[in-house]
């Protein structure tokens, strides 16, 4: 599995030495066996779960959404944090998120639909009411995709804060989640520095010409 030998290259143990199953079997508690390990690692398994995509990231010291990552070696070495479990964070985007055609709540069916065979209808349903609480990094992915979230967003244990619609929608466009994605990035300062040039911009526009 290209993505986990990158991970496994960025982030070593604190002696420097790469993890094995047999670590990643004791780090874990057990919720990445050496065995699994080994499968995920020689491709038999092609996409680990979510509960030991979750372990593995918290053991090895990266943050979760680096399994999403074109280049996991720039993750921010982070822990997850408790809060939401997986299935309401997907109640919560059934909730808040509307359809842009018809501007209605999606239902399971759509979402299995718009996600060109990435999720069928009853793994859609499993993730919103909890029966599937170990889906694949796949899984989580084309659910994200649909909704125009970052895969992070379901990931991140912490309580999510609301979505009011313009939010939603602004979301929907690539350059604002860019925007917002890289600002989140920067230090306070700089990041003030971005919204005082952004209400610059917005000004200008509203500004009575002459």
């Amino acid at each position: 599995m290209p993505l986990l030998t990158d991970l496994l290259d960025a982030h070593r143990r604190p002696d420097g030495s790469r993890w094995t199953g047999q670590k990643l079997d004791e780090a874990t508690g057990g919720v990445v066996t050496r065995s699994y390990f080994t499968n995920l690692r020689k491709g038999r398994i092609e996409s680990p779960g979510y509960e030991k995509m979750l372990a593995m990231a918290k053991a090895m010291g990266f943050l979760p959404e680096a399994w999403f990552e074109d280049a996991p070696g720039e993750a921010t070495r982070a822990a997850p944090t408790e809060g939401w479990d997986l299935a309401g964070r997907v109640r919560h985007l059934f909730d808040v998120i509307k359809h842009p055609g018809t501007d209605e709540l999606y239902t399971d069916a759509e979402v299995a639909r718009m996600s060109a065979g990435g999720l069928t209808e009853e793994e859609v349903g499993g993730m919103r009411t909890g029966r599937i609480a170990d889906p694949t990094v796949g899984q989580v992915a084309a659910l994200a995709t649909v909704f125009g979230v970052e895969p992070s967003y379901l990931l991140d244990r912490r309580e999510p804060s609301l979505l009011d619609d313009e939010l939603v929608r602004a979301l929907q466009d690539e350059d604002v989640r860019d925007i917002t994605r890289e600002s989140s990035r920067l230090p306070d300062g700089e990041r003030r520095l971005v919204l005082g040039t952004v209400r610059q911009f917005r000004d200008q526009k509203v500004a009575p010409s002459g």
